[in-house]
């Protein structure tokens, strides 16, 4: 102090301290420098970890002991700062710039083994920790308790149970070194707390180490498991995670004082660690997110997941740029069936509204789906046999369909919904478009999406009237209560005035059920010798109100035509001024063909009727005489659908035409049938 009171006197005293730190970069330059990296440069001979940590304790406590002089004076000087006798950047400054040049001179060239034998070791570190974790909690590892039903859980219990090394220190089990490991651990990190070294020598260390567990753990544990939640999971693992880190920077001992530093520095750390844990998190379900889509519901919990980690990061502009890929690679080509698109399409409306209840993200991802489900010619009717329940792979939308509260479509959605409450307004993400109707964007359901794909609900309503059309009058076994509930449902949602023609067709059937039942009861009270020879039930259409019908014409014979006159004749009796216009081509006819032991009763269409009625006559009047082989080739070649030919062979056919034989309506003579002349 008297030297300090003779330089003040001179006024020399504000040179102190610059002359302190140039001879303390002037040793560290020349020889301490220089010592330490001699020792670190030893690692050659030492290829175990163990030997490796206890170079570094010697290393650094032979640089501890040759900045010892040093540090000493350092705090003499800041002593005499505070008390007012030198003059320069004051005590804390004064630190600062020691520590700087330290810093600067002993790590201005790193080499990289040092560095790679740090990161090594403090991976080391982590599992050692980890592993004393479980020993301390009786060895039980607290991250599978209650979770041994899980796949990674079994694995990782049986794989440490059979191993013979340690899950620590990863020597065999007789020779675990783990609790030196941990005391040889925390006198480094004192060391290297009183050199200020600290963060400078462990920071990238214990972030690579940081961000290689976590992403083993993740890809281990959650990669193809979407039915479960892994955030409770993973916050505990990041817990004992900030444990270790307290271990590395000393800041976990009950009688250490937390000072404000230090506490901002576990806590940035653990800040840190979330966010990565968040971002890898959100990166893999993203990378996941078409499997997650597919198997919705069941795939939720990841849904959920991706939810919460997507409120925390900025990755929603990848999840759009992902999805949208693995869309037009994975689904949007030729090679799937447009019901399959429809499903997932479907799904993805599902899982994208639990993820981002705006749907702006399903407007966006989703596009490509409904532009190429535009340019596929079926699109519009397997979404209407989804409707209805007649198709397998869209079975969703009939249950939507049937819901008791559906979005109508019949009035417009392009205004504001202002009927809610202003304190629960939520605006719309930053990348959502301003040109569309929020409310109405928040407020469609799987119906309306579909329906605007082509903008206009009269696609829909024209395919369904063609559908039902087609159910009615080829699939005479359909359930009139099941298409009145779908015309019903079907008003919900596109309103009253569209489904009117559906409801005169529906309307159309019961009228002819009961004149059917009013002209078959007149029947029944005639004599048996003036009753038809066969039964005639007519489907009696309102033109106007039915989809146009192909303009085919068909010669029925001679027997069907009179029957046909004689039921119209019947329903002008029963509706006055109004008549009847045949389409033949139309309905189903039931006929029993006679074989030669058996009978049998087959429901086919008038056209394959009419061939089969009249084929072997004609056949016989054009061409004279055909053997049985040319007739059966005939009726193959003509009459390619239907049960009735298809159940009857050779030999059957033979056994028919011998009994027309015996019925002398056909002769049969040099292996060729002809008709009798009195026929021909």
């Amino acid at each position: 102090r008297a030297a300090v009171e003779v330089l003040r006197g001179h006024g020399l005293h504000s040179v102190l301290e610059e002359w302190f730190v140039e001879v303390l970069q002037n040793d560290l330059q020349a020889s301490i420098s220089l010592e330490f990296w001699n020792t670190i440069s030893q690692r050659e001979n030492y290829a175990d970890e163990p030997q490796c940590l206890l170079l570094l304790l010697d290393a650094f406590g032979l640089l501890e002991s040759r900045l010892d002089p040093y540090l000493h004076s350092l705090e003499l000087l800041e002593k005499w700062t505070r008390l007012g006798l030198l003059m320069g950047a004051g005590a804390q400054g004064l630190r600062e710039k020691v520590h700087t040049t330290l810093r600067g001179v002993l790590f201005f060239s790193t080499p990289r083994t040092f560095q790679e034998m740090i990161q090594r070791l403090y991976g080391r570190f982590l599992r050692v920790y980890m592993q004393s974790k479980r020993k301390g909690e009786g060895g039980t590892d607290p991250e599978l308790e209650g979770e041994l039903d899980s796949r990674y859980a079994r694995r990782r219990y049986y794989r440490l149970l059979q191993s013979p090394l340690c899950a620590g220190c990863g020597s065999d089990k007789q020779q675990c070194w783990c609790r030196q490991a941990l005391e040889q651990f925390h006198q480094l990190s004192q060391v290297l707390h009183r050199l200020s070294l600290l963060e400078r020598v462990s920071a990238e260390a214990v972030t690579t180490t940081l961000h290689q567990v976590t992403r083993e753990r993740m890809e281990d544990r959650c990669r193809g498991e979407y039915e479960r939640s892994f955030l409770r999971e993973f916050h505990k693992w990041i817990e004992r995670v900030v444990g270790w880190l307290g271990k590395v920077f000393l800041q976990d001992g009950p009688a250490r004082p937390a000072s404000p530093e230090a506490g901002n520095t576990l806590r940035r750390w653990r800040c840190h660690v979330q966010r990565f844990f968040y971002r890898i998190y959100a990166s893999l379900r993203i990378e996941e997110l078409f499997s997650i889509i597919r198997d919705f519901p069941d795939s939720r919990p990841a849904i959920e997941d991706l939810k919460y980690c997507l409120e925390r990061t900025d990755q929603r502009q990848q999840l759009l740029l992902s999805l949208k890929a693995a869309l037009e690679t994975r689904l949007l080509h030729p090679g799937v069936n447009t019901c399959d698109i429809i499903t997932l399409y479907i799904s993805a409306i599902k899982a994208l509204r639990v993820l981002d209840p705006s749907m702006v993200i399903l407007e966006v991802a989703c596009e490509p789906i409904r532009r190429y489900l535009r340019t596929r010619e079926d699109t519009v009717r397997q979404i209407v046999a989804g409707l209805t329940g007649d198709s397998d792979g869209t079975g969703d939308l009939a249950v939507e369909l049937s819901k008791t509260d559906p979005a109508s479509l019949e009035t417009g959605q392009d205004s504001e919904d202002d009927s809610g409450e202003p304190e629960d307004w939520v605006p719309d993400p930053v990348d959502a478009d301003p040109g569309k109707s929020s409310s109405k964007r928040r407020s469609s359901d799987i119906i309306s999406l579909l329906v605007s794909i082509y903008g206009s609900k009269d696609l829909f309503i024209n395919e369904y009237r063609s559908l039902l059309a087609d159910r009615l009058l080829h699939q005479f076994s359909f359930s009139p209560e099941r298409e009145i509930r779908n015309v019903e449902l079907l008003k919900l949602r596109f309103g009253e005035a569209p489904m009117h023609f559906c409801e005169v067709m529906l309307k159309d059937m019961a009228d002819s059920r009961r004149i059917n039942a009013n002209i078959r009861e007149e029947d029944e009270k005639r004599p048996a010798e003036e009753q038809p020879p066969f039964g005639v039930y007519a489907v009696i259409l309102s033109s106007e109100f039915w989809p146009p019908f192909k303009d085919e014409k068909l010669e029925v014979p001679e027997d069907i035509r009179e029957a046909l006159e004689v039921y119209c004749k019947k329903y002008e009796k029963l509706k006055a001024m109004r008549t009847l216009s045949w389409k033949h081509t139309l309905g189903l006819v039931t006929m029993d063909v006679e074989l030669a032991d058996r009978t049998l009763s087959v429901a086919v269409t008038p056209v394959q009727a009419v061939l089969f009625w009249t084929y072997i006559q004609a056949m016989l009047t054009n061409l004279e005489s055909l053997s049985l082989e040319r007739i059966y080739s005939m009726l193959r070649m003509f009459v390619v659908t239907g049960p009735a030919l298809a159940e009857i062979d050779l030999q059957e056919l033979q056994g028919f035409l011998q009994k027309k034989v015996r019925d002398q309506q056909l002769v049969y003579a040099a292996g060729v049938y002809r008709l009798p002349k009195s026929c021909s």
